[in-house]
């Protein structure tokens, strides 16, 4: 059974820096998988904020986060990483580690993917 277990939220200011970790146990190789990050703010939908391909070779970023975040993995630790660069106090939100197995690219809508995380709360003070 797939578990996803993130860590590295917590509270900084406007123009700061946090690094998100989510770890992958169980299941199939975690190289087998596309693995996402997500958000969700209070009152809001969960959307779509990056996601990698299985070796890392592509990565797709939402317009909002552009040049801000970057998503990376490690497969042979088992983690896919979310560094978040210029926080914004709009940035606030519950973050979401998530794993499909597929095999089509890219996957950016919370449907498409199988496993999720517990979250961690990001929130960024003005």
């Amino acid at each position: 059974q797939v578990q996803l277990v993130e860590s590295g939220g917590g509270l900084v200011q406007a123009g700061g820096s946090l690094r998100l970790s989510c770890v992958k146990t169980g299941g199939r190789a975690f190289s087998s998988y596309v693995m996402g990050w997500f958000r969700q703010a209070p009152g809001k939908e969960r959307e779509f904020v990056a996601a990698i391909t299985w070796t890392g070779g592509s990565t797709n970023h939402a317009n909002s986060v552009k040049g801000r975040f970057t998503i990376a993995r490690d497969n042979a630790k088992n983690t896919v990483y979310l560094q978040m660069n210029s926080l914004k106090p709009e940035d606030t939100a519950v973050y979401y580690c998530a794993a499909v197995d597929g095999s089509r690219w890219p996957y950016a809508t919370a449907s498409e993917y199988d496993y999720w995380g517990q979250g961690t709360q990001v929130t960024v003070s003005s």
